[in-house]
Order: C-alpha cells, then structure tokens, then sequence
C-alpha cells in the first residue's frame, strides 16, 4: 500500500506574530516554524498503517525552502521519502489553489490511500484535504478517528456530534481527513534521523504542475485579542437564579 501524506509547515503556535503599524502580518517573517500538529496525527496514521500491512509513506508538503525541515523530521519519523512543491506564494493562495497544487503532485504518485490532518493550527479552515479529494475525484471523509484498511477497501470510524461515531467503508484510492489525537505521537531514534539525511525528497517547481492558476488573496489586517472582563448580576429567588446561571453556562460559557 502507498500512503501519501499531505503536511503544512506553520509559525510555530509559541511565537507572537509581529504586527506592523498598519495591521499588517508576514508570516514568512516569522523566525521559526514547525509541522502543523494534526498533520503529525496523519502522520502517526500512515506510519502505523505501514507497520501492520506494508507499503510507503510518501510525505508531501509545499511552500519555500525551509519547508525541507518540516519533511526531513517525517522521513526521520519513519516515512520513506519525500515531495516538496517549491513555491513562495502560499500568503496568496486560496484552499483551490494549494489543493490544486498538491492534487496534482499526488495525482503523478497514484496512492492508494491519502492523509492530511483535520485542519491547520494557523488557519483552521479544514478545507484542503475535502478539495484535494474532489479534484481528484476520490472517495474521502473527514474526522477520522481509526482506520482499518484491507482488500482494496478501507473502513473508518468517523468522529460526529455530542459523542457520538460512524463507522463507513471507502474503496481505495481514497482520501481522509484523521482526527487530532487519534494516537499518541512517536519521537525520531538517533537511527531514523541518520537515515533520514540519506531518503530522498523530490523538488517539484510549482510551474511545472498543471494545475489551474489559483485566484489571489490578500491579507488586509490583524487584530490581536482583546482581553474583556464583565460582570452579571443574576437576581431573583434562589432556584430561579440558580436556573438562569446554568443557562447560561451551557449555552453562552459553554462549561457544562
């Protein structure tokens, strides 16, 4: 079985963005970056999968130089080797246009079987994996929170509302979308990391992938957080009060 394995490299959640005057934020300028956390359960996924049945773990991932990194820590973790699409226009792309991207680089590949984290810790969409599927006209779904695969077929228990799950099965090729904390992370062996330097990672210029120019997006500003305080008072008899402050912890605070 191959494994394709979709990673985004993101400034890393500790930094604080540098905002100029005009509300503007480059994250490029940010000085340092790591692998988006979901992605690394895609990861855990693929890697596992690998274990019990066989097969390659081919990571890919796109953006500038520094992206390598990112990569490289997969192929120490165990993957097999790696896909970067060089380009330094991700700030303007929109979720089409790096789905397009990396739909076509996985379409040379023809996985049997694609993963990407549920969404990415920067921007939260959880869009590209849903796109990269119907680009590439695939069986996919999302929220994964165990994967059996087997005769050509995989099944899936999918994460839904209020506790509750669904299991689906999926012919392969298919794409899904794998659940933060699906399994506990492993670490890179000082073995791993020195294979690592000698796996292959293919250079992929993003000219030369036929997939369609993607429409421009712009950034205009960012606010950071604002820190409020507020008090209620909740008056009237006790079990009424008492009624109203349970309200509105489930459905404002959302504690209970």
């Amino acid at each position: 079985m191959k494994i394709l394995v979709a990673i985004k490299q993101i400034p890393r959640r500790d930094a604080t963005p540098q905002i100029d005057e005009s509300g503007r934020w480059n994250p490029d300028e940010q000085s340092e970056f790591e692998t988006n956390e979901p992605d690394a359960f895609a990861l855990e996924e693929a890697l596992q999968l690998k274990d019990r049945h066989g097969g390659e773990v081919v990571v890919l991932s796109a953006g500038p130089e520094r992206v390598a990194q990112s990569i490289r820590e997969a192929l120490s973790l165990g993957a097999d080797r790696g896909i970067h699409i060089v380009c330094d226009d991700l700030a303007g792309l929109d979720t089409l246009g790096l789905a397009g991207r990396l739909a076509e680089a996985a379409r040379r590949e023809s996985p049997d079987l694609i993963l990407t984290g549920l969404q990415s810790d920067d921007l939260g969409l959880g869009q590209t994996g849903v796109v990269m599927a119907e680009l590439l006209d695939i069986p996919h779904a999302t929220i994964i929170m165990q994967v059996e695969a087997g005769d050509g077929r995989v099944r899936v228990k999918r994460e839904l509302e209020s506790g509750w799950f669904q299991w689906i099965e999926l012919p392969l090729p298919a794409l899904l979308t794998i659940q933060s904390g699906i399994a506990k992370l492993r670490y890179a062996s000082l073995m791993g990391i020195k294979k690592a330097r000698t796996k292959e990672i293919r250079k992929i210029e993003a000219a030369e992938l036929a997939a369609p120019p993607p429409p421009s997006v712009t950034l205009h500003r960012v606010f950071p957080p604002q820190s409020r305080k507020s008090t209620q008072i909740i008056g009237g008899p006790p079990a009424e009060a008492a009624a109203k402050l349970v309200e509105k912890l489930r459905s404002e605070v959302r504690a209970i």
